[in-house]
């Protein structure tokens, strides 16, 4: 298959796939999207790192590590923003992304499942940003918040190279129909094994 084949269907999608593809400084620019995407950005970085991490095969691992560290930057400004300037900029968050439900919800159960609640978020469909504002504003752990944050993403964006690698031109179809039910099935098996290792 060719660069037009592999292309995601949402148009705003494809223009940042150009430029990563185009850019000699593809690596640099996906680190800034990755950490937009964590806070402000609503599009699915993986509609992007896909089909990049097959048309680039040679550094599909660069390119996972880079997307996390760039998604950790992110989430650590996110933080920041809770714990200092929720009142003004947090807020604003929260209504520019229509986050309010989701953020209330999250809120009451990271005061009593923290760093599991944390994990969570990062492998299922709900909005990262409710992680990293309500656990600013509650004050959670931030070596906690960053290590559940980057063993969550981690298992995403690694397991998405490894899903390039395996399904390789066809890896971007396979996620559209089942990314939501893997991302909680995943969710699923770490929050057990996050239980019997705590209670072990």
């Amino acid at each position: 298959m060719d660069n037009e084949t592999l292309k995601p269907d949402n148009k705003s999608a494809q223009k940042w796939l150009q430029r990563l593809l185009d850019s000699p400084h593809a690596l640099v620019i996906l680190f800034f999207m990755s950490a937009l995407e964590a806070t402000i950005i609503p599009i699915p970085l993986e509609l992007i790192l896909i089909p990049f991490m097959v048309l680039e095969r040679d550094r599909i691992w660069s390119i996972a590590s880079v997307a996390l560290a760039g998604c950790l930057t992110g989430a650590l400004a996110g933080y920041f923003i809770g714990y200092a300037l929720f009142d003004s900029i947090g807020q604003w968050f929260i209504n520019y992304l229509s986050l309010q439900d989701y953020y209330e919800s999250f809120k009451a159960t990271l005061e009593t499942d923290g760093f599991i609640a944390v994990f969570l978020v990062g492998v299922t469909p709900v909005p990262f940003q409710t992680a990293m504002l309500a656990a600013g504003v509650t004050g959670f752990s931030l070596p906690l918040f960053l290590l559940a944050s980057g063993l969550s993403r981690g298992i995403r964006y690694y397991g998405l190279a490894l899903m390039a690698m395996w399904l390789g031109p066809y890896a971007q179809q396979w996620w559209q129909k089942n990314a939501s039910r893997l991302g909680w099935s995943v969710a699923i098996i770490a929050a057990i094994a996050l239980v019997v290792f705590q209670f072990s």
